[in-house]
């Protein structure tokens, strides 16, 4: 929670400081906080979040079941007839997909209130023309439509991060090797379906 606080905040104080003194160019500084808004719900919020998490949750998720792996505590399992793909990774799949949208809620929302701070109380934004155009241009489905991503991300990075440590081979230097690939794989692959959820939600 702490790493999405910090990166959402950051995240819109700077989109607001940046979009304030373009939009001030021709007099249009009111649209700031739409801009933010709509950048962070669509995009950014989502996908930020789902980056955040890779290098969190995903790593840790390749750490943990690849040690398993190779100490063979998985045919261990396997012996005792527990099936390991539903001990070990659907709760991380299914704990990963509902969090994803709660913690891209959380970064959506301090991120315009780090607009707020920046763009009205720093660069002088009047706040009701800040208020009224966020309130006019933000759609309700520019919100869920961000979940929706990140619902998808959710299953996309854990299941790398699983599979990555499910399948690690060669002691120690194996896990450390599923643990960077997940990190890698989890991030690009967001990017990725980043822009065909786009191209399908809106």
């Amino acid at each position: 929670m702490f790493i999405i606080l910090l990166a959402g905040f950051s995240c819109g104080a700077i989109l607001a400081y940046q979009c304030a003194y373009a939009f001030g160019m021709f007099g249009a500084e009111a649209m700031t906080g739409a801009t933010v808004a709509l950048a962070l719900c669509r995009e950014l919020g989502p996908v930020l979040t789902a980056i955040m998490v890779a290098g969190r949750a995903s790593s840790g998720m390749a750490t943990v079941i690849g040690t398993m792996r190779v100490t063979e505590q998985i045919d261990a399992m396997k012996t005792m007839a527990v099936d390991p793909v539903q001990y070990l990774i659907v709760p991380r799949v299914w704990g990963t997909v509902l969090m994803m949208p709660v913690l891209t809620a959380v970064m959506d929302f301090i991120g315009i209130v780090a607009a707020y701070v920046v763009g009205v109380m720093l660069s002088g934004v009047d706040y009701g023309a800040f208020e009224a155009m966020i309130d006019g241009m933000l759609r309700p489905f520019d919100v869920y439509g961000g979940l929706i991503k990140a619902a998808f991300f959710g299953i996309l990075v854990s299941f790398i991060g699983c599979y990555k440590g499910y399948y690690a081979a060669g002691g120690a230097k194996g896990v450390g090797e599923a643990t960077t690939d997940a990190v890698v794989y989890a991030s690009v692959s967001v990017l990725i379906l980043d822009y065909f959820l786009t191209m399908i939600l809106w």
